[in-house]
Order: C-alpha cells, then sequence, then structure tokens
C-alpha cells in the first residue's frame, strides 16, 4: 500500500505566486463541482484535517493550490511530487470575466518553466465528458500534455449500471494514458488504485 503524506506550498491567485519549480508536477483539472477536492483529500488519506476545501457551491475554488506530496510504500522506493489543484471550470453563474481569469490562470501555468508531467482530468462519472470537458480535451491535445482520465462519484452509479457507462465512455474515444479509474471520493480501494496509477505515470513519463 503507498502512504502519502503532504505540505502545502502554496495558493496561487494569479501566475506571479506560482512556487519555484523543482520537481515533478501533476495537475487537476476538473469541472467546478465535479468532487477535485474531496478526492484529493481521499487521496491525502485526510478524513478529519482537510486539505483542500470541500463545499456544496459550485466554483469555490478560485485558487491554484500546490501541495509537495512525500510518498512511501512497501514496493516502491520514495518519491516526491507536487500536487497543483487549479481552480474548477465550466460554472455556469460566473461571468464571462472570471472565465477568462480562468484560462488566463491555467494557460500562464502551461506556458510557463513547469515540470508538469500530466494532467489528471476529472469527469463526473454520472454524465461523462460535457462540453467544457471536451473543450479542455482539445486544449491539453494542443499542448501535447498528457492526460489521464479519472471518473468522480462512481459510487453515485449502481454497479450494474457503472459497467454499462463506463464501456460507453471509453468507446466514445476518451484518451487516457492508462485506462480511465472510477473513484468515489473515499481512502478506499479505487483511491489506493488512483495513488499507484499517478506514482507509475510519474516514473514513466518523467524516468523516476
Amino acid at each position: 500500500m503507498t502512504h502519502w503524506q503532504s505540505e502545502t506550498l502554496c495558493t496561487a491567485w494569479n501566475a506571479s505566486q506560482f512556487p519555484m519549480a523543482g520537481m515533478p508536477e501533476v495537475v487537476f483539472l476538473g469541472r467546478s463541482n465535479v468532487g477535485k477536492s474531496t478526492l484529493i483529500n481521499a487521496l491525502l488519506n485526510r478524513p478529519n484535517k482537510k486539505v483542500a476545501f470541500v463545499s456544496s457551491r459550485p466554483g469555490k475554488t478560485r485558487s491554484a493550490n500546490f501541495y509537495k506530496i512525500y510518498t512511501h510504500g512497501s514496493d516502491s522506493p520514495e518519491k516526491n511530487f507536487c500536487l497543483v489543484d487549479m481552480p474548477g471550470y465550466g460554472y455556469a453563474a460566473r461571468g464571462r470575466d472570471e472565465r477568462e481569469e480562468w484560462w488566463k490562470l491555467v494557460n500562464r501555468y502551461f506556458s510557463g518553466r513547469r515540470d508538469a508531467v500530466f494532467a489528471l482530468h476529472l469527469i463526473d462519472f454520472r454524465h461523462g465528458p460535457l462540453g467544457g470537458d471536451i473543450e479542455l480535451t482539445e486544449w491539453l491535445d494542443g499542448l501535447d500534455m498528457p492526460r489521464q482520465i479519472v471518473f468522480t462519484k462512481g459510487d453515485k452509479i449502481a454497479r450494474g449500471r457503472s459497467k454499462v457507462l463506463y464501456g460507453q465512455y471509453v468507446n466514445g474515444g476518451l484518451v487516457s494514458i492508462l485506462p480511465p479509474i472510477v473513484t468515489c471520493g473515499k481512502n478506499d480501494e479505487s483511491a489506493e488504485s488512483l495513488r499507484e496509477a499517478i506514482l507509475r505515470i510519474i516514473h514513466e513519463l518523467y524516468n523516476v
């Protein structure tokens, strides 16, 4: 089993506040209210003391948050990397100016001299890829940025229906480094599978 410990490096409201690069970075991207903060807390095994703020209100997280992750496991050497939690996109109640600020922040991140290894694209399992997800996919393709698809809120769908939906989404042309992973926002087998997948991808793409 892989265990992670974390340290908050920075909360950045604009690109000038980004911390110095220097380690592999894994970027979490997803629509507002997709369950990104809940999943991050599950990955870091923080059921009581939350690292990422969770809210029922979409669009609550509007900053880029950088966490240094210390990892160790019984079958892997210790590795450190940076988890970058970008604000959610696609919240309809936001005005045009705020949506433009989102793209500006994310674009400045990816166009800067960062050590981004790949993006984790979170998609609500109940709905599948929506318009904003497709737009993000095309944008990442333009950057030649590898991505891992992670379905969230998998526990909201009955098991039998889950298999059907998973097949539909995968056969619909989703491109992912590894097969998409279905999670439920808890520190369970799905979270462990995602932790292992993240380390595996970093090792393969970053050569660490």
